[in-house]
């Protein structure tokens, strides 16, 4: 599933070529993706002028006077930009056309969706879709820190990753970046959350927002399903230090890393640098 740093690498993407274009039509191919696709999309969004593109977790919000359109890429969703006249190719199901031309081509914004995993709603204009109700804050932040995390954490039982892993705690840190961010910061996945003291939790949020920044920068991570707006893979997959490298050397130190499930996911850590 794309993680955070690949929805805002979509939504950097997707903002020159999205932001201040007024929409002419909405064509659906089917009528549900993960759910089904209010009414109010293909009724409300014609004729709006696309004000701004926002991320929130891992949806984007494309935000109009009327409301909002909410879309999640899902496990394999990606959103493309094109020529209006563009071939449709199956799984395609979903296209918002603008009304102005660039180079005599009508443009579309496209969403293809394999596994249709992905979701396209509606937000009303002043409210919060309840997805996006009771949310953490955005780890890049200023509202994520150690002191954040420390708080959060207190009488806590549940290991670190876990709780790192919360939404409710902070949103956007998923099985990849999680992992990184605590061999950065030297923490134990399986460490309790209300264990780890006030100075260890300011620099895991540390790490988090270094991985995260550092990340995005580098255009994502190349996962199999996921490829940018443009088309480029992400490159922050060979950089990875832990994260799907288990019984390999630690970079850091070259002892085998660890593997086990953690909260049901694959975790990856090194006994000797993580405590």
């Amino acid at each position: 599933m794309p993680e955070l740093p690949e929805v805002e690498t979509t939504r950097r993407g997707l903002l020159p070529h999205v932001e201040g274009q007024r929409v002419s039509s909405v064509l659906l191919r089917r009528p549900d993706l993960r759910w089904p696709i209010p009414p109010e999309v293909a009724e409300l969004l014609p004729g709006q002028r696309i004000e701004s593109i926002r991320r929130r977790a891992k949806y984007l919000l494309l935000d109009t006077h009327a409301g909002s359109a909410l879309l999640h890429l899902g496990m394999s969703g990606s959103l493309r930009v094109l020529p209006a006249n563009t071939p449709v190719r199956t799984h395609d199901h979903v296209d918002i056309l603008f009304n102005s031309c660039s180079l005599g081509h009508q443009r579309v914004l496209r969403f293809n969706d394999p596994r249709r995993f992905g979701c396209l709603l509606w937000q009303p204009t002043n409210e919060v879709h309840p997805l996006l109700a009771g949310l953490g804050p955005e780890p890049l932040s200023d509202d994520f820190d150690g002191d954040h995390l420390f708080a959060r954490s207190r009488g806590r039982s549940a290991p670190i990753k876990t709780f790192l892993m919360d939404q409710a705690v902070v949103v956007g840190v998923g099985n990849i970046y999680a992992a990184e961010a605590l061999f950065i910061a030297g923490i134990s996945p399986s460490r309790a959350a209300g264990s780890i003291s006030r100075r260890r939790y300011q620099a895991l949020a540390d790490a988090v927002k270094a991985i995260l920044t550092h990340a995005i920068e580098r255009g994502g991570t190349t996962l199999r399903d996921f490829i940018s707006p443009d088309g480029a893979p992400g490159y922050f997959e060979q950089e990875l230090l832990v994260y799907s490298r288990g019984g390999l050397p630690c970079k850091r130190c070259g002892r085998l890393l660890k593997q086990a499930l953690i909260g049901q996911r694959a975790s990856v850590w090194c006994a000797h640098c993580q405590r």
